[in-house]
């Protein structure tokens, strides 16, 4: 089986965490395609000095696919304090270093993926600096996956339109022989607006995702994200990215039915979050195939998806969807 994952944020590295596990065993390849599109923190910081991809979501899958020794995966997780350097993570500087060394992201990319012996491989949708747009309804027009998010959160707005600058940017041909063999594609979990759809605003991946034969399945996300997913069902997600995203189709959708504690689930009311309505029955009419369970961990006092549940169901939907028809 190859395994496509498209996403970033925390939702794919959470991902990978869990299905690298297969890798060698029922999964042959197992390839991530990162959005480099994020504007904030360290890596918008490090973007606008150096001109290149946004480093930060593709040293969180890096480290997700490691199996390499704890002490490396915490060094490029590890944020520096003080003047100058603060909040810089040091896999972001780290890869931005070796662009500038290679005068190539990609190899960067992939020469910290031996560094870390990742179990797949990491590849950005596109090697060149691009940047989100979104048109409110209010008509306002917003650049930046940071600015976006928080201008959705002023007011009773919503996307009616996003796409990337520049619109010509191209996928790497590795992203795109990737789709093209794999066996499974999965869309999540991550902020659908600012870590999903950007994959697929690339023409190339767009293009190549719905010529292929894969099986199509996207995980929700279990929480909303205000700014970006207010209000929103499961099945408003799912329609969403079609729509947005262009993808002709989804095959299988899974939903997390498990609710957070009662004081975890105040905490994220009082920040404007929801779980996400499990509306199944309106998936299911659709003719797409629903996968539902709990799904979420215990972990803190964050709602995120366990990596070993969200495995365990991925293999089920393999077995029933992919595998019975072989």
């Amino acid at each position: 089986m190859n395994v496509v994952a498209i996403g970033g944020g925390t939702g794919l590295s959470t991902l990978l965490r869990g299905i690298k596990r297969e890798v060698g065993e029922t999964i042959r390849e197992l390839t991530a395609i990162v959005t480099v599109a994020d504007s904030g923190g360290s890596t918008g910081r490090l973007r606008k000095i150096y001109n290149i991809p946004a480093p930060g979501d593709i040293r969180n899958c890096i480290v997700a696919l490691s199996d390499s020794e704890e002490i490396m995966q915490d060094l490029f997780q590890y944020r520096f304090k003080g003047d100058g350097l603060e909040g810089h993570a040091f896999g972001n500087l780290f890869l931005t270093a070796l662009s500038e060394v290679t005068g190539n992201f990609l190899e960067a990319v992939k020469l910290t993926s031996q560094i870390l012996r990742t179990k797949g491989e990491i590849v950005p949708s596109t090697v060149e600096s691009v940047h989100i747009v979104a048109r409110f309804s209010d008509g306002e027009t917003v650049e930046g996956e940071e600015d976006i998010t928080e201008y959705g959160k002023k007011g009773d707005v919503r996307i009616e339109d996003i796409w990337i600058e520049p619109k010509t940017a191209r996928a790497p041909i590795e992203a795109i022989a990737a789709i093209e063999t794999a066996d499974l594609i999965i869309f999540g979990p991550g902020s659908l607006f600012t870590s999903i759809i950007p994959n697929l605003l690339i023409k190339e991946i767009r293009e190549a995702t719905n010529r292929s034969k894969a099986h199509k399945l996207y995980v929700v996300n279990a929480m909303t994200q205000p700014g970006e997913t207010d209000r929103m069902t499961a099945f408003d997600h799912m329609r969403t990215l079609m729509k947005f995203g262009g993808l002709k189709e989804i095959n299988s959708v899974v939903v997390n039915t498990k609710m957070p504690p009662s004081d975890v689930l105040n905490k994220y009311l009082s920040e404007g979050q929801e779980p996400v309505t499990p509306d199944v029955g309106m998936i299911a009419r659709q003719g797409v195939s629903v996968y539902s369970d709990d799904l979420i961990g215990e972990q803190d006092s964050f709602v995120r998806h366990d990596p070993e549940r969200l495995t365990d169901m991925i293999m089920k939907i393999m077995r029933n969807e992919i595998l019975s028809g072989v």
